[in-house]
C-alpha cells in the first residue's frame, strides 16, 4: 500500500460522533474531516465490564458509520467513567452534580476511552483504548458550588469539564494521553494512522 504523506492523497475522513469536544480534538491533527453521529443502542450488556463496553460500542459505531460511508476512513470512540467499579452517568441537574462531586472528594475515578478506526482500503478495523485515573482534591461545599455555577457541567459524566475549570478539582491525572480524558486519544489515533501508512503530520 502506498504511503500517504500529503493531505490530497487521503481518503475522506468521517468522525463518527456529534461531540464538539471530539471535533475540537481531531482538528488538532489538521486533517480534513466531516462528522456524522452513529445511531446505536448504547445499553450495556448483562455483566459487561466498562472496558468491554467502550471497546464494543466504539467498534459498533465505526461499523455503523462505515456502512453509510464505505469509502471513508471512520474514526469512532466511546467513553465510560467509573467510581468504585460502577459506571458514572451524566448528572443532568445541579443537585445530582453536587452529590457526584461530594462523593468524589478526595477519591479517584477511572475513565475508559475506546477508539476504533476503519480503513476502507483494506476493510480492516484498528482498535485501541486508553485508561485515565483522575484523583480529586478534598472538595468543600464552596468549591463545589462555585465550580458548578461557573461551568454547569450537567451533561458531562462526572460533573466536570477537564478541558476547563474542572482541572482545578484534581490533585493529579494518570494516563497515556491527556486528550483521552476529553474524549479522543490522539496519541493512539496517530499510532493507528502510522500503521495504516498515513504519516502525521501530513503536508498540504
Amino acid at each position: 500500500m502506498q504511503k500517504i504523506t500529503h493531505k490530497n492523497q487521503l481518503p475522506p475522513i468521517m468522525l463518527g460522533s456529534s461531540s464538539p469536544f471530539r471535533k475540537a480534538l481531531l482538528e488538532k491533527l489538521q486533517l480534513p474531516f466531516a462528522q456524522h453521529a452513529p445511531q446505536v443502542d448504547e445499553t450495556p450488556l448483562v455483566n459487561e465490564s466498562p472496558l468491554d463496553m467502550v471497546q464494543r460500542l466504539s467498534r459498533l459505531k465505526a461499523k455503523t458509520i462505515a456502512e453509510q460511508f464505505p469509502d471513508h476512513i471512520i474514526i469512532a470512540s466511546d467513553q465510560c467513567a467509573t467510581f468504585n467499579n460502577q459506571a458514572i452517568g451524566k448528572p443532568h441537574t445541579h443537585e445530582n452534580a453536587v452529590k457526584q462531586l461530594q462523593d468524589f472528594s478526595g477519591q479517584s475515578i477511572i475513565f475508559y476511552t475506546g477508539l476504533v478506526v476503519f480503513d476502507p482500503r483494506t476493510q480492516s478495523y484498528h482498535q485501541r483504548h486508553d485508561e485515565t485515573i483522575v484523583h480529586f482534591r478534598p472538595l468543600n461545599e464552596t468549591t463545589i458550588q462555585n465550580y458548578l455555577l461557573a461551568e454547569t457541567p450537567y451533561q458531562c459524566a462526572g460533573s466536570f469539564k477537564s478541558e476547563g475549570l474542572g482541572i482545578t478539582l484534581f490533585s493529579s491525572i494518570q494516563n497515556h494521553d491527556p486528550n483521552a480524558l476529553i474524549g479522543l486519544p490522539l496519541i493512539e489515533l496517530t499510532t493507528i494512522f502510522q500503521e495504516m501508512g498515513i504519516s502525521l503530520p501530513l503536508a498540504e
